[in-house]
């Protein structure tokens, strides 16, 4: 009998998650699981010059400014973007090191896994 090789997907990862990693990973997913935030990040993460100033994103949503305020904490809190206070206004950065880790989460092996 001759087996055969079938080319199928390949994983996401090259080994299961650690626990302490799961939970890191699992608190950036939380933070980008609501459709602001995740609005947020990307509005942060495309804007010229690699930061949007917090007058550049609220005008944005249908929402106050305290609850805008409240999101852009999560993800600061979370370590996907950063910020500073430069007079009355503050700006805001990706860190791409953390949204890195997301994508690298998702991103397939290049290599189909042979079953």
């Amino acid at each position: 009998m001759t087996a055969v090789t079938i080319q199928c997907c390949a994983p996401i990862a090259r080994e299961p998650l650690p626990e302490n990693e799961a939970a890191e990973l699992a608190a950036l997913l939380k933070a980008v699981a609501d459709p602001v935030r995740l609005r947020l990040l990307s509005m942060i993460g495309s804007h010229a010059g690699g930061e949007a100033c917090v007058c550049d994103l609220t005008d944005a949503f249908d929402l106050t400014a305290p609850t805008i305020s409240h999101h852009l904490k999560v993800l600061r809190t979370a370590g996907l973007i950063g910020s500073e206070r430069r007079g009355t206004w503050v700006y805001y950065w990706i860190i791409p090191s953390a949204v890195n880790r997301l994508g690298e989460l998702f991103a397939p092996l290049t290599a189909p896994a042979a079953v």
